[in-house]
């Protein structure tokens, strides 16, 4: 069942994208929508608060939220979201096929690369992002099998973190996050469509649950003129 935040998330998106709401225009009130949506208030900031780290909009101590300029929105550092949530965010038709779905065993040096326990069993996986005829990303992932039991490719071709989230019923933490630019390599020529570029933009993701147990490893690699890597950020 779809959390109440997110409905209201995707109805905010949605006027903001269709031009409902223009750039530079300020939101109703938490109060205000609190009495469109029927929702409490804690619903309402946590709706408000998922557009501000999408790049949706930003809010002003006293003065409201207010919304932002969206062309260039892709894939924001700052937030933790879903493949699945970033490319709807983005408003690009990406479509995922999972070229690798194996299980394997954490060794010493899938240890020292991930950081998950040592001889744990992780499924592995590759999922290639398409756009526009083109395979333009690579992931790579890592998840724990007992804590993401019954993973299965169906659901790594649609959303794992959706499946986390409303079928475990796991409650997502946070993640570090390392961000390089690194030679592309044999499985990148091999995966994505990689033209002229012998780099690739990689995002490197450790993510925890909520209680601090690391549960993913992910590399994500990216052709390098396909996207921009964006965050929202104030001065304290």
């Amino acid at each position: 069942m779809t959390k109440r935040y997110r409905e209201i998330y995707e109805d905010l998106k949605n006027s903001i994208l269709e031009g409902t709401v223009s750039p530079g225009e300020k939101l109703p009130s938490e109060t205000d929508l609190c009495k469109r949506y029927g929702a409490s208030r804690g619903t309402v900031r946590r709706a408000l608060e998922l557009l501000a780290k999408e790049g949706f909009v930003y809010s002003l101590h006293g003065k409201g939220v207010f919304v932002l300029e969206n062309d260039l929105i892709s894939f924001s550092v700052g937030g933790l979201v879903s493949f699945k949530e970033a490319a709807q965010a983005s408003g690009k038709a990406f479509s995922t096929v999972v070229s690798r779905f194996a299980e394997v065993t954490i060794d010493e040096p899938l240890q020292k690369k991930t950081n998950l326990p040592l001889g744990k069993t992780a499924y592995q996986l590759f999922r290639v992002r398409k756009l526009e005829g083109e395979n333009i990303i690579l992931d790579i992932n890592y998840f724990l099998k007992e804590l993401v039991p019954g993973l299965t490719e169906e659901i790594a071709a649609a959303s794992i973190y959706e499946y986390i989230e409303e079928t475990l019923n796991q409650k997502i933490g946070f993640a570090k996050r390392v961000i390089q630019v690194e030679k592309a390599t044999r499985t990148d020529k091999e995966q994505l469509d990689v033209k002229q570029y012998n780099l690739m933009a990689v995002v490197k993701n450790f993510v925890y649950l909520y209680d601090g147990t690391q549960f993913e490893y992910t590399e994500s690699r990216h052709r390098p003129d396909r996207f921009i890597f964006t965050d929202f950020a104030r001065r304290r």
